[in-house]
């Protein structure tokens, strides 16, 4: 499957928990790169604060993208990534909590690839994210 790197942005230990779980069980991945906020989810796309330095070129192949994130929401997040020209093709999925309307019609706006409501039964979980992996990172082609 080549070199798979997935960026995950979730302030939430347990669907951190899960969802490291249910890829690595499934081999979707071979690096995980953990983000508990939205400041340190754009540092490492970025290349800035914790991350400066960081090689610009390896970027994820696939950004699992809460909204309900400490100091910078998920929807900011998404916004700041789509306004950089080199992240455009960036896949994103939103994976969030949220079932509000507005927050799936602003992903949208926003240039979400894809709005998921994390299912709140253990299995169906684990099912989700095996089913977002497996398109977003073997079936789906993007630009390198």
């Amino acid at each position: 499957m080549g070199n798979k790197v997935i960026l995950l942005v979730e302030d939430n230990p347990d669907d951190e928990l899960l969802t490291i779980r249910a890829l690595k069980q499934n081999r979707l991945a071979n690096d995980i790169i953990v983000a508990h906020d939205g400041v340190e989810a754009l540092d490492y796309l970025f290349g800035t604060g914790n991350y400066a330095g960081r090689d610009l070129s390896i970027m994820p192949q696939l950004i699992l993208l809460d909204l309900k994130l400490p100091k910078i929401n998920g929807l900011e997040v998404l916004r700041r990534i789509r306004e950089n020209e080199r992240m455009t093709a960036l896949p994103i999925v939103v994976l969030t909590s949220s079932d509000e309307e507005k927050d799936l019609i602003e992903s949208y706006q926003l240039h979400a690839n894809s709005y998921v409501r994390k299912p709140v039964d253990f299995t169906q979980f684990l099912e989700a994210i095996r089913q977002i992996g497996m398109y977003w990172l073997v079936l789906n082609r993007i630009p390198s």
